[in-house]
């Protein structure tokens, strides 16, 4: 083994995170990775390594020492790396860079949740629930770094933690109808959201693949799992994303079949 091996999906937000931070240290090569499957079961050598966990993605050293988690994996790769430096060097600046990625986790689920929810009567509260958390974000950059576009001087490690969420969210805007409302409360964070979305070391999917592969996510079948009545999920290699249609957009109405969705 001449270097670390990522175990990953590629279509996978967590996984986009590293991609991100090798692009902008210009290290594409440094690591090897390794396309896992998950409409598979796992192959066993791969849970063996990991001690049984299914989480991706998952960075094997030189030793065969496994690390997981992505948040961990992007300071290994910082602390491994350390030229050119993404992370703030600054201990005061690297404290707020902290504050605001611990803000991730619940945005991130609010997101999924959000798309995952089968009721439609809930839906207001989820709604709400994202607006919320964006308002949290948009005061947070309003304090710390209120000319931007980026929260320090250039794209830094809190937006590569947040961009590959700020991507998969098209699925809100497709199957929910969900967008950053367009008005000053939401000024600081829209501005934020769309230089993120436009830098060139952030581009490793696209809109329009995300929204096929997630269709599942929208009819509350994630991470793989088959919906009912469907043979494929929406997350199988072949046929490859581009040469499918796009999905239809009423999640609440009836779902769309493995033909419809060219997945034979």
């Amino acid at each position: 083994m001449t270097k670390p091996i990522i175990y990953h999906i590629p279509v996978c937000p967590f996984s986009q995170r590293v991609e991100i931070l090798l692009a902008l240290k210009g290290l594409t090569d440094a690591v090897e990775f390794r396309t896992v499957d998950i409409t598979k079961p796992r192959d066993p050598e791969l849970l063996r390594k990991t001690r049984g966990t299914t989480a991706l993605p998952v960075l094997e050293d030189e030793q065969g020492r496994i690390i997981k988690e992505s948040l961990v994996i992007l300071r290994y790769i910082e602390d491994r790396f350390p030229t050119p430096p993404i992370a703030r060097t600054d201990p005061y600046e690297r404290a707020v860079e902290n504050q605001l990625i611990a803000l991730e986790g619940p945005f991130t689920g609010a997101g999924y949740m959000f798309v995952m929810n089968q009721d439609r009567t809930k839906r207001p509260d989820f709604e709400q629930k994202m607006l919320t958390l964006y308002k949290q974000l948009n005061d947070f950059l309003s304090h710390h770094a209120p000319k931007g576009p980026f929260l320090f001087d250039t794209f830094g490690l809190a937006e590569a933690v947040f961009t590959p969420m700020f991507m998969r969210f098209w699925f809100l805007d497709y199957y929910e109808g969900f967008q950053i409302p367009g008005t000053p409360e939401f000024a600081r964070v829209k501005a934020w959201h769309d230089a993120c979305l436009a830098h060139p070391a952030a581009q490793q999917v696209s809109h329009d693949e995300i929204v096929k592969l997630y269709y599942d996510y929208a009819i509350g079948a994630g991470n793989g799992a088959l919906p009912a009545g469907r043979t494929r999920s929406s997350f199988v290699f072949e046929p490859d994303w581009p040469a499918r249609p796009m999905p239809p957009r009423d999640k609440w109405g009836t779902h769309a079949t493995d033909a419809g969705l060219g997945l034979v």
